[in-house]
């Protein structure tokens, strides 16, 4: 690792994604050889000691990536203060440090990606690589097209307007509708609070997909690691061969 960046070289002990461990550098957490480093672009050589939060951090040996099931009432989280159940703690025998490749909500069920690789997390996280996701919702009542066209357009939320995204009824749960919604941003709680404004609140909802890799018959709480083709699915046959995923 001769001569790599901080945050890129964190990124590949599998700490976080290089714009996660920007943050983590900036508050202080990162020591070089025992001295505190605040700058991201500090470059680490292969005799220097780095810590984070007083714990040595070396690069992963292999790299490993794993999609699974999220039940609702588990955190997408490495780990909880609370000592709730956490995605990782789903994966059993496993011998590598995962991360949740993003979030979703604590009452959210569905697809989540968890790896060991902070490359991968960056190309997947960050909003310049515009990756779309797909949720299907349960919600209260059968909005009109109107109402549907509020969120193609895109919605006013308290912290701004959304972008453009896709939205259909795909289905009826009694009196309530089934609709599909396919968006490129993550913030938080974000399509729960559009379907909220345009008057159609979330009775359920789940993530069956990530840009074309599919949840499929995975079930709740099941996992499985990803193969030549789910990494197709996600960027791509020639990026994913310059990732060196396939």
């Amino acid at each position: 690792m001769e001569g790599t960046r901080l945050q890129k070289f964190l990124a590949s002990c599998g700490v976080a994604s290089r714009r996660a461990s920007e943050i983590i550098i900036a508050e202080g957490r990162v020591k070089i050889n025992g001295k505190i480093i605040t700058d991201p672009a500090v470059k680490v050589v292969r005799s220097d000691t780095v810590t984070v939060d007083g714990k040595k951090v070396t690069p992963e040996s292999s790299k490993v990536y794993i999609m699974l099931n999220k039940p609702a009432g588990v955190l997408s989280s490495a780990k909880d203060d609370r000592d709730r159940t956490c995605v990782v703690d789903l994966v059993k025998g496993v011998d590598a440090r995962l991360f949740p490749v993003g979030r979703l909500d604590y009452d959210t069920s569905g697809l989540i990606l968890l790896t060991n690789d902070g490359d991968f997390m960056q190309k997947l996280t960050h909003p310049s690589y515009e990756i779309w996701r797909t949720y299907q919702a349960v919600v209260k009542g059968v909005p009109t097209q109107n109402k549907l066209d509020e969120i193609e357009r895109g919605i006013e939320l308290e912290d701004g307007m959304t972008l453009p995204a896709h939205i259909d009824v795909i289905g009826y749960k009694g009196k309530n509708a089934i609709v599909e919604i396919v968006l490129r941003e993550g913030r938080n709680r974000q399509v729960r609070r559009m379907l909220e404004a345009i008057g159609h609140p979330v009775i359920d909802l789940k993530r069956v997909q990530i840009a074309a890799l599919e949840l499929g018959e995975l079930k709740p709480g099941a996992w499985r690691y990803l193969r030549g083709k789910d990494f197709e699915a996600l960027f791509g046959t020639e990026t994913a061969k310059k990732m060196r995923l396939i």
